[in-house]
């Protein structure tokens, strides 16, 4: 039997891949999709998710739009990342499908309700209409079956050293998400780049048919396991990445800061926390103070 499911999401290549896979597969059943801001302002991330939808052959999808900003924070996009389009690479028209006149959580509401089967939540960007739906609907959101969330990271982050971009766009909103006793499985960024494709198997998508071959082969970025599924798709990379690549990120930290240990214990509240404790002879600087460089680019003095 296959698993409903509703995909709350903010394309993004990465996000485009996920809908693309989630629709592709028989174990889900994906009965919505609703769009968040985050990689991009709300108005492109719902055009790029009907675009995303159009090409899979399923605007008969309902798509909602979301949260425009996060709980307590101005919005922070990534269009070093994903392009000023959220989907930079190729070019294709405005979808012909249209938003539907609920608001997302009002439509994962609705779809909850409706389901015979437990919906299994998938959030894929900021946890912001996550947060808003246990706020407005605690019924609903209590009747889930599980929530299956792309955020966070146990080690290395890609905005900060310990924070990854989910996370850190919508703290407020995750700490409501995590605390909510609902049951939680996270991916966080750690997983996503064990997930990569090899140089072989990208080549051979250039055998998948006309419509995908047609497209513009990506290129190599620091965001592997992103990149690597966005060539799945004959997607251009125009990637601009802030961090260096993952080897060089984790060169970089160890000589600026020393090793770090993650500890995770009870916040307020009881719900699980995280705070990172420097190791033995490390620097007391702030995390949020940090700029990391390549090892490549540092001074011999600073490499030392």
């Amino acid at each position: 039997m296959s698993i409903p499911v509703v995909i709350d999401c903010d394309p993004g290549h990465d996000d485009a891949i996920a809908l693309l896979l989630a629709l592709a597969r028989p174990e889900l059943d994906v009965k919505a999709v609703t769009t968040v801001a985050g990689n991009q302002p709300l108005k492109k991330t719902t055009r790029d998710a009907l675009r995303v939808l159009e090409l899979a052959g399923r605007l008969d999808l309902p798509v909602g739009a979301g949260a425009e900003r996060p709980l307590a924070r101005e919005l922070r996009v990534a269009d070093w990342i994903h392009g000023a389009s959220g989907l930079d690479g190729p070019e294709p028209a405005d979808p012909v499908g249209e938003v539907d006149p609920r608001h997302a959580i009002d439509l994962i509401a609705d779809a909850v309700r409706g389901s015979d089967e437990p919906i299994t939540l998938n959030p894929l960007g900021p946890l912001t209409n996550v947060a808003l739906l246990l706020a407005r609907y605690p019924a609903e959101g209590a009747r889930l079956g599980r929530v299956v969330l792309m955020g966070g990271a146990i080690g290395l982050g890609n905005i900060t050293p310990a924070a990854e971009f989910n996370i850190w766009q919508d703290p407020e909103a995750a700490r409501r998400v995590f605390s909510s006793g609902l049951d939680i499985t996270m991916v966080g960024l750690d997983v996503t780049h064990k997930a990569s494709l090899a140089p072989r198997m990208q080549t051979s998508f250039g055998n998948v048919g006309a419509s995908a071959a047609s497209l513009p082969s990506c290129s190599t970025s620091s965001r592997v396991a992103t990149a690597r599924s966005t060539s799945s798709l004959g997607l251009q990379s125009t990637m601009r990445p802030r961090l260096p690549t993952s080897s060089a990120t984790t060169r970089c930290h160890r000589a600026r800061c020393g090793q770090r240990r993650l500890q995770l214990g009870a916040g307020p509240g009881g719900e699980r926390s995280s705070t990172v404790g420097a190791g033995r002879g490390t620097s007391r600087t702030p995390w949020s103070a940090w700029t990391l460089t390549p090892t490549a680019s540092r001074s011999s003095s600073s490499s030392a």
